[in-house]
């Protein structure tokens, strides 16, 4: 793994080459917020069009309408012979585009015309890895995985090679864990955390409406008292969906939100509670406090809860996202993942590079806008549609 570092470096002339750079977390993650004042209810802003709540994009629903071909070739994919035409996986695959071409594309370049399995391939291989975002740690283990079979000669034409790689990660994308049951606890307590910006507000709304959807019976907590607008935005996502919302004032403490929140949970007999939490960043000990925070308040309030502590992660940020996952696991624990803005990135590795750092499961992943493009996470399902 040394020799490509070195060949990189003198390749850009001592220059760290874009994908390097994208590793220097610190310079990558400016704060985007000043501490938030207390408001009172007047003095509370207006809420502003965000991002997370631009009008849906028109695709067709997943399972009751074909994706048109006008549609695919517009985003320059040739619709594939034995890839159905309706479908989550269509969808999926559609939208996992951009990382195909930055990875799998290459690795079939890679090895087009080429005999053997030698040192150069496998040189360039490494190259290929460690610029698609699986990063130096999961890079090294695929790499000794494949170099091992070329030794006892299980591996030797190279054009077997991109189906070794396929295995290999999805062994690394599924992570053992248990089955994630909302019907095991009533109320079942979910905690969501993640910076600002990386959908978590959006994602929550959307887990309540899949699962009112199921029979179930939500209900969203706006624990995030602090950004500006961020009570009303979970609001305006209660009234979308349905879904009943236990709130208090911006500034407000959000321990007190929670602990009021498991009342009214039990009162409405309700069956799942999702609780939205501050984002502010991470690198500021004082947001793991309040986090700390509200999960001793909701385990003295209910032994045992919160029985899921979700992280969502923007995939388009790469590297940056391994390190969010580290200081978060180690901060307050993680349960599972959530990854969102798929569809939009060409980074889509740093989902095994994740999971195989940190041995956490992912649970969902987002790849639209669409209040129905957040799905539960299939390691072999997204393995199949990425190649």
């Amino acid at each position: 793994m040394i020799k490509w570092f070195k060949r990189k470096k003198k390749k850009d002339g001592g220059e760290e080459g874009e994908n390097i750079r994208e590793a220097r977390i610190e310079e990558e993650m400016e704060e985007e917020e000043r501490p938030a004042e207390t408001l009172t209810s007047e003095e509370a802003p207006e809420p502003e069009a965000e991002d997370e709540l631009e009008p849906e994009k028109s695709f067709p629903a997943f399972s009751e309408e074909e994706i048109p071909d006008e549609e695919w070739a517009e985003a320059g994919e040739v619709p594939e012979e034995g890839v159905p035409k309706r479908g989550f996986f269509r969808r999926l695959r559609q939208r996992l585009k951009g990382t195909r071409e930055k990875f799998v594309h290459r690795i079939d370049k890679l090895v087009l015309g080429k005999k053997v399995i030698d040192e150069d391939l496998l040189d360039e291989l490494e190259e290929i890895l460690i610029t698609s975002d699986l990063g130096v740690k999961t890079t090294g283990m695929l790499l000794r995985k494949v170099a091992d079979k070329v030794k006892r000669k299980e591996l030797s034409d190279p054009a077997r090679l991109r189906e070794q790689i396929r295995e290999e990660i999805k062994t690394v994308l599924s992570v053992e864990a248990s089955p994630l049951d909302y019907r095991s606890h009533k109320p079942f307590v979910v905690m969501i955390v993640g910076v600002n910006g990386t959908g978590k507000t959006t994602t929550t709304g959307k887990l309540a409406n899949q699962l009112k959807q199921e029979g179930l019976k939500p209900m969203l907590v706006a624990c995030d008292t602090f950004r500006a607008a961020a009570v009303e935005q979970l609001s305006i996502w209660g009234e979308r969906t349905g879904v009943p919302v236990v709130k208090q004032k911006s500034g407000s403490d959000p321990s007190a939100v929670a602990f009021d929140a498991l009342d009214a949970a039990v009162s409405r007999d309700i069956d799942v509670v999702f609780m939205d939490t501050a984002g502010r960043m991470h690198t500021k000990v004082n947001l793991m406090e309040e986090l700390k925070k509200i999960h001793r308040v909701v385990d003295k309030k209910m032994p045992g809860a919160p029985h899921e502590v979700f992280l969502v992660l923007d995939a388009s940020t790469g590297q940056n996202a391994l390190s969010q996952a580290k200081l978060f696991k180690e901060g307050i624990g993680l349960t599972g993942l959530i990854l969102t803005k798929l569809d939009g990135t060409a980074k889509g590795g740093i989902v095994a590079a994740i999971c195989d750092e940190f041995q956490v499961p992912v649970r969902y992943i987002g790849i639209g806008e669409s209040i129905d493009d957040l799905r539960p996470f299939d390691a072999e399902e997204f393995t199949n549609a990425l190649f």
